[in-house]
């Protein structure tokens, strides 16, 4: 398949908008279907008797193992051909297996459909942000990428809502084959009328025609420090945040005594409305603040991570749910302000016609450490604390994940350092 886009090509006025709609809708589905399984952990643990370590396993590496395999390669073939294609193909192949999810009757069986939820999804983020990149100038790309991002708030607390709801009236199954259904109906809407902008358009030196394998990507990266600190940070802070997203419902239910219909609504709401402000308020520091000195794009999500802390271990160990959502809703967006300010500065740190894959890789690192550890290291701690906490191992297996943001915090303030050498454009 090669690129068929005219070098004249140049989507622009209402277009951009839409299309940035439509890659938020795509996204926030992206979402759905990976948060789904969280709210419908107690169900299928009431249904099919599994450990937590297990339900880590479902969350986490299950998904992760595909998911950050082929974005890489997904990524390099985005490079250099149509990037709608692509994401129209994974939204198909992701939707389908999470309606197969509903349809597994034992552990060996689900793992495999998550693995192949994981299939799909591996190319549906890079491709999205290169086509953002040449769809807005920069001065507009860190909003634009902030408005892409809301799908994962969006899309996290639409999965909890969605899944709750459907799970205490009918039931777990149903839920997973609903959204899967929805998302393969989108697939064409979402092709129809997402067009393939020219690459590099808004670049000082378009890459007209250039091409770059992996490797070349990866070379040039090798030498650029402030990259890969930005990569092991986000990292470091999605160990929490991917373990939250899991966990959070289960916590709900085992210690505040919930059941999933008002888990739904009390998450949902969170996500909703501390996950959008988060996402909003990082892109909106960063094209404030990041054109003037390049290091706040990493900084910006240092204090964040810092702030985020000492919030969430009080929202942990409040006796209150009335008191734990106050306290949950700073963390909340604190914890995803590095969205728009980290995923636009590693835009800026590889020439256009290698930003699907340097973002891939980025995506490699914090899905691999994030995603494929958060939910598992978790559920193993709790599992592990059980016969001493009952219940409430939980709360204290949560609780020991909030020293990532710490970690998160000091890899970010070391990535601002090298920012303004290793910036591109």
């Amino acid at each position: 398949m090669t690129e068929a886009v005219p070098a004249h090509a140049a989507p622009a006025g209402t277009h951009r908008f839409v299309a940035l709609g439509l890659l938020f809708l795509v996204y926030a589905f992206n979402f759905i279907d990976r948060q789904i399984l969280g709210i419908l952990v107690p169900a299928i643990k009431a249904d099919l008797h599994f450990t937590d370590t297990e339900l880590g396993w479902l969350g986490g590496p299950a998904f992760a193992i595909f998911y950050t395999a082929l974005g890489v390669p997904i990524a390099w073939l985005a490079d250099r051909s149509s990037r709608t294609w692509i994401m129209t193909g994974a939204l198909v192949v992701w939707s389908a297996f999470t309606a197969a999810c509903g349809y597994a009757g034992n552990f060996a069986q689900l793992f495999l459909a998550r693995l192949g939820v994981g299939v799909g999804e591996a190319g549906g983020v890079a491709p999205a942000y290169s086509l953002i990149s040449d769809y807005f100038p920069p001065r507009e790309r860190a909003r634009a990428l902030a408005v892409y991002s809301f799908g994962i708030p969006i899309g996290s607390a639409a999965g909890i809502l969605i899944g709750g709801l459907i799970a205490s009236r009918l039931d777990w199954r149903i839920a997973f084959i609903a959204v899967g259904i929805a998302g393969v109906a989108l697939a064409p809407i979402f092709r129809l009328l997402v067009r393939e902008p020219m690459r590099g358009r808004h670049d000082s030196k378009p890459a007209a025609g250039a091409k770059a394998s992996v490797w070349d990507t990866a070379r040039l990266l090798a030498g650029k420090p402030s990259y890969w600190l930005l990569s092991f940070g986000a990292a470091s802070s999605s160990i929490m945040g991917y373990g939250l997203f899991f966990w959070m419902p289960s916590f709900l239910v085992r210690s505040f005594g919930f059941d999933v219909a008002q888990v739904s609504i009390y998450y949902g709401a969170l996500l909703l409305i501390g996950g959008v402000a988060g996402v909003w308020l990082g892109g909106v520091l960063a094209d404030k603040m990041g054109a003037s000195k390049r290091s706040r794009y990493a900084l910006i999500p240092a204090a964040a991570f810092l702030l985020a802390l000492p919030c969430y271990v009080a929202g942990l160990v409040s006796s209150s749910p009335v008191s734990a959502f106050l306290l949950f809703l700073a963390p909340t967006a604190l914890g995803l302000v590095w969205l728009g300010p980290v995923i636009n500065a590693v835009q800026h740190l590889a020439p256009a016609h290698m930003r699907a894959t340097a973002s891939a890789l980025f995506l490699f690192i914090n899905n691999l450490i994030g995603l494929g550890l958060g939910s598992l290291l978790i559920g193993a701690l709790s599992d592990a604390l059980t016969a001493q906490f009952g219940d409430e191992a939980l709360r204290y297996s949560i609780l020991a994940g909030t020293g990532f943001y710490v970690i998160a915090a000091l890899l970010m303030l070391a990535a601002s350092r090298a920012l303004a050498r290793d910036w591109c454009d």
